[in-house]
Parts: structure tokens; sequence; C-alpha cells
């Protein structure tokens, strides 16, 4: 739940960054964006790819994901020690868009097709194990599939913003030629505000975005290490009703 609401204020802070446009803290980021030309463009992008990419893992991972493992795992093992195979197959069919119920829905469908006709001992067991096996390479890497984007888009976005500074800083030392003055200082402070701006942009992205990548790196690591776990008590569970 914790992991839940970090990746939901990071979103929220993300959407609202990219529809801000009013003074805060003497800065107007609405002035910066103007002032930092094709840069603010990029950053824009970034953020809006961040955000898409943040409600596509978020319906993954806790929305499609949604299951109570333990309770799950307990209902089927019940129908599994009493041999009522049938029904923890139906039980698993009804969770098959969720990773662990598709594996167990796979491995029990084979264990019964394997039982009835006729395979037993040792060779019904490496059939289970292969089911389960399969099942688990089938589903599991689309569990952390993405998100290694938040981290190249936090990175890329910090660079971008120093890059846009380096940039910007280069212009205004270079719109100082022939002013003098108040004009000389004026052309330097703008273009100081606008070139440090961009490196602000850049931060503002990718904070959140570092907060999302870790919120959904821990929640796939929790799905995985239950699917492990739970994986392995099933096995057991039905290799104790395989006669040797």
């Amino acid at each position: 739940m914790k992991s839940k609401r970090i990746i939901l204020v990071a979103l929220l802070i993300l959407i609202g960054v990219s529809l801000s446009a009013a003074s805060t803290g003497g800065m107007d980021f609405a002035s910066v964006w103007t002032e930092s030309s094709f840069w603010a463009y990029i950053i824009l992008g970034y953020l809006i790819i961040a955000i898409v990419l943040g409600f596509v893992k978020f319906k993954k991972l806790f929305l499609d994901e949604k299951i109570d493992t333990r309770n799950f795992y307990l209902k089927l093992q019940g129908y599994v020690k009493s041999e009522n195979y049938n029904e923890a197959i139906k039980i698993s069919e009804a969770f098959k868009k969720t990773t662990l119920g598709f594996i167990f829905w796979s491995g029990l469908k084979v264990f019964v097709e394997q039982k009835n006709s006729g395979v037993q001992g040792k060779e019904l067991k490496r059939s289970v194990q292969r089911a389960f096996d399969e099942a688990s390479l089938q589903t599991m890497p689309k569990i952390e599939t993405g998100l290694f984007w938040f981290e190249i888009i936090a990175n890329i976005s910090t660079l971008t913003g120093l890059l846009g500074t380096i940039y910007g800083l280069i212009l205004a030392f270079g719109s100082l030629e022939g002013k003098v003055g108040t004009a000389q200082q004026e052309a330097l402070t703008g273009g100081i505000k606008a070139a440090m701006g961009t490196t602000g942009m850049g931060l503002i992205v990718a904070i959140p975005t570092t907060l999302i990548q870790g919120s959904m790196r821990n929640r796939a690591e929790k799905i995985m290490n239950d699917i492990d776990e739970y994986s392995v008590k099933m096995i057991n569970k039905i290799n104790a009703n395989i006669k040797e």
C-alpha cells in the first residue's frame, strides 16, 4: 500500500508539473519554458513518456496482479489435498490474468492431463515441474518489463537539463558582445536564468520518476518472491499425491 501511495503522489507531481505555469518562489515556469527553447520540448517529451509508462506499469503491477497470494494458495491446497483437481483448475482459471493464477492453472492442467494419460511416478513429477517452470518463464519476465526505462528517463532528463544549461550559458555570454552597462547586465542575468531553468526542469522530471521506479521495482520483487514461494509449495503439494 505504501508503494502505491508513493507512485500515485509521484505521478500527480509529474502531471502537476506538466500543467503548471504559475510563479513559485520567484521562479516563473512559464517564462523559463519560453526561454529554454527546444530544450523545454525535449524534457517535456521525457515527462510525457514517464507519465504514460507510469500508468501502464501501475495498472500491470497493482491492478492486474491484485491477488491475495496466501489465501489463493490455501484455498487451492485444500482441493489438491483432497484430489479435487478439476475444482482447483477451475479456481485457478478464474485468476488466469494474474501471473500466479496462470502458473497454477498451467501446472495443474498439465498434471491432470498427464495423470489421465497414464503417466506416473517420477515422470509425472518431472512433468509437473516442467509445466510450472515453463509457465513461469513465459509470464514472470513481463512483470519487470519496462521498469528500466524509468531510470533511463530520470538520468537523461537530468543530463539534458545540464546540457541545456551549458548551451544557455554559452549563448548568454555570447550575447554580451556589443553591450555595455545595464544592457550587458540584463542580458547576462536573463541568459543565466534561462540556462539554469533547464537544469531545474530536468530535475523536476527526474526526481518523481526515480521515486516511481523504486516503488515499481519494490512491488515487482514482492510479486516475484510470492510466485517463487507459493509455486514451490504447490509443486510439493501436488507431488505429495503422486505415488512412486
